[in-house]
């Protein structure tokens, strides 16, 4: 990789998001997810007074309550690339990517030519570590999402074996920060990747992940393994 970002472009969706999002309701609850992003931005430095948090809530109380109302989703919708066996899934519950999801910044990402992608994304408040910074947790999680979605355009994608960060300066908060990433080598099973966090034109961070393929059919047993749980809990709820 160069020592500066190739290009500095808004990043477009790889994936189809009009997969699932034809339903009204899905766009609803997009709008949802994007409300409560903006409550959780707002409220980690707020200083509102007592009635008014009380007020809210006890709002968001009832709602979680009048939820349990509702059927949990049967269908699965891929939580992350590294395992969805298509790099165009559908992402919405992602808690990195997922536009239905408010614990997502989300982070966008588009993939460059072979074996290449790149994203974007801002941290708000919430994901605050040191002093106006990303906490270095939050910045690892993000390359995970963003070198599992390049290894996932090797054919044959996997899960992460190792994942090593290394931290050049503090990453910013409310700054739009650039990923590129790309596969490295494949070694049998052994996919190898590399990714760079930008703030401006300052790498932040550096990143070498190592993911293993994995046997469709031990992913499927995970997959039955994850709707027996959902099942259970829809029973005890």
């Amino acid at each position: 990789m160069t020592e500066k970002p190739k290009r500095k472009r808004k990043v477009t969706l790889h994936w189809d998001t009009t997969k699932t999002s034809g339903a009204a309701a899905w766009e609803q609850k997009r709008r949802l997810a994007r409300a409560m992003r903006l409550v959780i931005e707002r409220l980690v430095p707020s200083n509102a007074p007592e009635d008014e948090l009380r007020s809210a809530a006890e709002g968001l109380e009832r709602y979680a309550e009048a939820l349990k109302a509702h059927p949990r989703l049967k269908r699965f919708h891929y939580a992350e690339s590294a395992n969805a066996g298509d790099v165009g899934a559908f992402f919405d519950q992602s808690p990195f990517m997922g536009l239905a999801n408010p614990l997502a910044p989300p982070i966008t990402i588009g993939q460059v030519g072979e074996r290449g992608a790149e994203a974007t994304v801002t941290f708000g408040s919430a994901y605050e570590g040191p002093p106006g910074s990303v906490h270095g947790g939050y910045v690892a999680a993000a390359f995970d999402e963003v070198l599992g979605f390049v290894q996932s355009r090797s054919g044959n994608p996997g899960m992460t074996g190792t994942l090593t960060i290394r931290y050049r300066r503090p990453t910013p908060l409310h700054t739009e920060l650039f990923f590129e990433a790309e596969i490295l080598r494949i070694e049998g099973r052994k996919i190898f990747t590399r990714g760079r966090l930008f703030a401006a034109n300052e790498v932040t961070a550096e990143a070498d992940g190592l993911f293993i393929s994995v046997d469709r059919k031990k992913m499927d047993a995970l997959m039955r393994r994850r709707a027996k749980l959902e099942a259970i809990k829809r029973a005890s709820t």
